[in-house]
């Protein structure tokens, strides 16, 4: 397959969960890959695995919220490659335990998540646009969250940044189209990560399936193949857009569940 053929994407966040499951789709399909993690070990096994499988992959070791590691990252991965095409800026998240409703809100929680998934998106950008710029244009992949979009009754902060993500997505497509460089977010729901097996007890995982119009949480390959089409040349006319991948949460109606579903077909 050779949907990224020549292609060299930078992916954060590449040692674990959605970010790996990025890099190793985008390395099967021919790009030059960086993968980027604060855990160096796990940058290196993924990237590892990457060329164990034939495809092109360097580990780096980042931390996204030093404007200065992001530089480093991104010079890089145009010296090891010569070029750079696209770049997905997937790390993010905040601590649950402290991310709570708005009087129990941990404000150095909030800080932190600001630098960890606003700023670091920030920062990873404005270092790549040159690049894309220089090879005639690119795409860039943001990782939103359906939070941004909808209120809940926790995780205040994660819902502001990944708004606040959201909104950086459509600056950028509108600032930088012209020069040939595309921006999209993608906004997962509940995906069946590492994180959220350890963050979460099997009856809640259970009752998030139940709030979803299809009968099963989402893998980190459902994300990451999202993430590969926005990277290719399959989304050249794609800009400035949210792409909820979300097993239909967001679209059922609360009251949906009360209503029964349709009969099963006959036979």
């Amino acid at each position: 397959m050779d949907r990224l053929r020549d292609k060299v994407v930078i992916v954060t966040g590449a040692g674990s969960g959605i970010g790996r499951a990025a890099a190793e789709l985008m390395g099967r399909e021919g790009a030059g890959v960086l993968v980027a993690d604060h855990d160096a070990d796990a940058a290196r096994a993924v990237a590892g695995g990457i060329g164990d499988g034939g495809g092109r992959a360097v580990p780096y070791t980042v931390d996204v919220t030093d404007e200065e590691s992001v530089a480093a990252m991104v010079e890089t991965a145009v010296g090891e490659y010569g070029r750079l095409d696209a770049l997905c800026n997937h790390v993010g998240g905040t601590d649950p335990r402290k991310d709570l409703d708005l009087l129990r809100l941990d404000m150095a929680e909030f800080d932190r998540a600001v630098d960890l998934n606003v700023r670091s998106t920030l920062a990873g950008t404005r270092h790549a646009l040159p690049h894309l710029i220089r090879a005639g244009g690119g795409s860039i992949v943001n990782t939103a969250s359906v939070a941004g979009l909808l209120g809940d009754s926790l995780q205040i902060s994660y819902g502001a940044v990944k708004a606040a993500v959201i909104s950086v997505t459509r600056y950028v497509a509108v600032q930088y189209g012209p020069r040939g460089v595309r921006c999209n977010a993608v906004a997962p729901g509940a995906v069946m990560t590492p994180a959220l097996r350890d963050n979460l007890p099997p009856e809640v995982i259970e009752r998030l399936e139940g709030h979803n119009a299809l009968p099963y949480l989402g893998t980190p390959q459902d994300i990451g193949n999202v993430m590969l089409f926005l990277a290719s040349d399959e989304s050249r006319y794609l800009t400035g857009q949210v792409i909820v991948v979300d097993g239909g949460m967001t679209c059922r109606s609360p009251a949906a569940a009360d209503r029964g579903g349709p009969p099963s077909p006959a036979g």
